[in-house]
């Protein structure tokens, strides 16, 4: 034993570090301990799971990239007899391999991996040069890149999948996709998309740099407080703040209801569909789907944020992947596409609602666009559950919007690809029931193999996708509501405070879903109602997201501290331009959609909007004002 610690030999093989001078270590982790012993101290973060660890290495290898940009080799050099058998060949050998790699990797666990391994092994003499030789034959620019992505992915990207899960482009497009179609087809869907994205990175950077100033679960409402000043922080407050929650439980049950109405037109096509007599599910069914799925998302969320991070990263793996897969896969297999032509430049005017103005037409299909870019404000619930927030909350908005504007116009393109004939696929009596992206999956597969089985998994990838963006919607709602109620703005306000041991909100949670349960019940009274509901989705979030922007840019214009992330002199500029749009998609989309207009088509956003706007407006003047004081503090001086 030398520099007090003990050789490998003794204690069986077990390896017991020491501190220097034989005394055992305190208070050290057996993984640190055991970096001590190589020579080094702990500097990383040690957070990563044997799941986390072979993920990385899994995603390297990637059999995907390999695969698919060498199967030209496989092919010009023996074909399928080399390819198939081949494989299995060098898979052995490279397991071998392997297999040595990890012998050695247990016996030196450090990030310097092989060269440090090569210097170890080849003794005092050798060991310095091959340490050398090794570690510039593996590339330099690979470890570089390993440690980046450890830190970007394991502290940036479980704030960033929360917000990126909500916004799920595989959701908002799949669900309102006929809207797209209905209103202006292929031309609002392509430059719609990019129009209502560009302004809703406007919207985003703006919440970014004031959530670099105030990272809290509280978010908007708490920002409204900050920025609005002594004299206005709380009604600022009040207002913001029942706006964002109630517009996130609408999200959660539009979402939700709508995850049950494409697990309904699954069940249907999988049954023969609307023309070969397929099962149709009562409303009473639909609801019930609803209930059951808050119900997963409800013990989902009650697990311990780990967990919830696990998933909230798998979710959005999934919807990545997904959207990638989804706009190849589908376009390569029918075996009738539209023309460029069709897709960038056709403009549907046939909506069937009396309504033939283009410019009209185009900002009612707008808001298939602006539904799916909603719910980013995620990153900033969950800033207090994120690691250096004041940077990586305003890089989760960012991100979220930036990825979800590029992945969802490929995804819009690869679909629209697929459309050849809109008045079938929005008629009703079609064999998935008028569910326009449902029959054009569904349609792919069978004119092409003579089966829509294949489609209807295409389906399932999507029903996964909502499922996720469900499940991180009431992560979001139960932040909200947790933050709110330790504030004491919400009834009851102690109980939806608490925590359990895992510190997970625990009855905002079932509180979040309950409530999206009960919103989804107005469905069973008539579809325009829940429209109602839904529409405080868009509309009433937007204006939770507009009001602190409104204030950081007038009254806190020069009071403002802005944190490491701000916009500098534009700022103010963006500010506006935000706060503008979100004034301009209020008015829009509360324009009737469809003429004459009756008690079944008018167009209820004002009314839901104007609804929610007066109750809290009203409780704000008859109670609120007397014993809300805005956010509070919790803890002792």
């Amino acid at each position: 034993m030398e520099d007090g610690i003990r050789d490998f030999s003794e204690d069986g093989g077990a390896c017991v570090p020491l501190i220097p001078g034989g005394i055992e270590a305190e208070g050290v982790s057996y993984d640190d301990a055991r970096l001590n012993q190589l020579g080094y101290k702990q500097e990383l973060s040690r957070s990563l799971s044997a799941i986390s660890n072979f993920s990385v290495t899994f995603t390297i290898v990637s059999i995907l990239t390999g695969l698919t940009t060498t199967f030209n080799t496989g092919l010009t050099y023996g074909g399928p007899v080399t390819m198939i058998w081949g494989w299995p060949i060098v898979g052995l050998l490279t397991l071998v391999v392997g297999l040595s790699m990890a012998e050695i990797c247990s016996a030196y666990p450090t990030s310097g991996g092989l060269y440090f391994w090569s210097a170890k092994l080849c003794g005092n003499d050798w060991g310095p040069l091959a340490s050398w030789l090794t570690g510039w034959y593996v590339p330099t620019f690979t470890y570089i890149f390993s440690l980046h992505f450890y830190y970007y992915y394991y502290r940036v990207l479980s704030n960033f999948a929360f917000s990126f899960s909500i916004i799920s482009v595989l959701t908002g497009i799949t669900t309102l996709y006929n809207t797209g179609l209905t209103y202006g087809g292929p031309v609002v869907l392509v430059y719609g998309w990019l129009i209502a994205g560009a302004f809703t990175m406007f919207v985003g950077l703006s919440m970014a740099e004031i959530c670099s100033s105030y990272p809290t679960s509280g978010g908007l409402y708490y920002w409204s407080a900050m920025l609005a000043g002594p004299d206005w922080a709380p009604f600022a407050s009040w207002l913001t703040g029942w706006f964002n929650i109630v517009g996130q439980w609408a999200v959660t049950t539009s979402v939700d209801f709508s995850l049950a109405q494409l697990i309904q037109v699954i069940i249907l096509l999988s049954t023969g569909g609307k023309n070969g007599g397929g099962y149709t599910a009562s409303k009473y069914v639909v609801i019930a789907i609803h209930g059951g799925i808050l119900l997963l998302h409800a013990l989902i969320n009650s697990l311990p944020i780990s967990w919830l991070s696990l998933f909230g990263q798998l979710a959005a793996a999934w919807n990545l992947v997904g959207v990638f897969v989804l706009m190849i896969l589908i376009p390569t297999v029918a075996t009738e596409t539209a023309s460029p032509k069709f897709v960038f430049t056709y403009f549907n005017t046939d909506n069937g609602e009396g309504i033939s103005g283009k410019v009209y037409i185009f900002v009612l299909g707008l808001l298939m666009s602006q539904y799916t870019l909603t719910g980013y404000d995620a990153s900033a619930h969950m800033t207090e559950e994120t690691k250096s927030a004041d940077i990586n909350g305003p890089k989760g908005i960012i991100s979220a919007i930036g990825i979800s504007i590029l992945v969802g116009w490929g995804y819009l393109l690869g679909i629209t690809f697929a459309v050849t004939d809109i008045p079938y696929l929005l008629n009703t009596d079609n064999d998935a029931g008028g569910y326009a992206i449902a029959e054009v999956f569904y349609l792919a597969f069978k004119r092409r193999y003579g089966s829509g089985a294949g489609g209807i998994i295409c389906l399932g990838v999507v029903a996964v996708a909502i499922f996720f963006c469900g499940m991180s919607s009431i992560t979001s709602n139960s932040r909200m509501a947790y933050a709110f109620s330790r504030d004491g703005a919400m009834p009851l306000s102690s109980l939806w405070h608490k925590v359990n041991k895992h510190e997970v909100p625990i009855n905002a949670v079932w509180l979040s879903a309950f409530i999206a349960f009960c919103m989804a019940l107005t469905s069973l009274g008539s579809l325009v109602a829940f429209q109602a509901m839904v529409s405080i989705a868009t509309i009433g979030l937007y204006i939770a997201y507009a009001l602190p922007i409104f204030f950081r840019i007038t009254l806190a214009r020069k009071s403002f501290t802005p944190g490491p992330f701000n916009l500098g002199r534009y700022g103010v500029l963006i500010g506006w331009i935000a706060v503008l749009w979100v004034a301009t998609i209020s008015v829009l989309f509360s324009l009737p959609v469809s003429y004459p207009i009756t008690d079944q088509t008018l167009n209820y956003t004002p009314v839901a909007v104007g609804g929610l706007l007066l109750l809290t407006v009203s409780s704000w003047i008859f109670s609120a004002r007397h014993w809300f004081k805005g956010p509070i503090t919790n803890i002792n001086n």
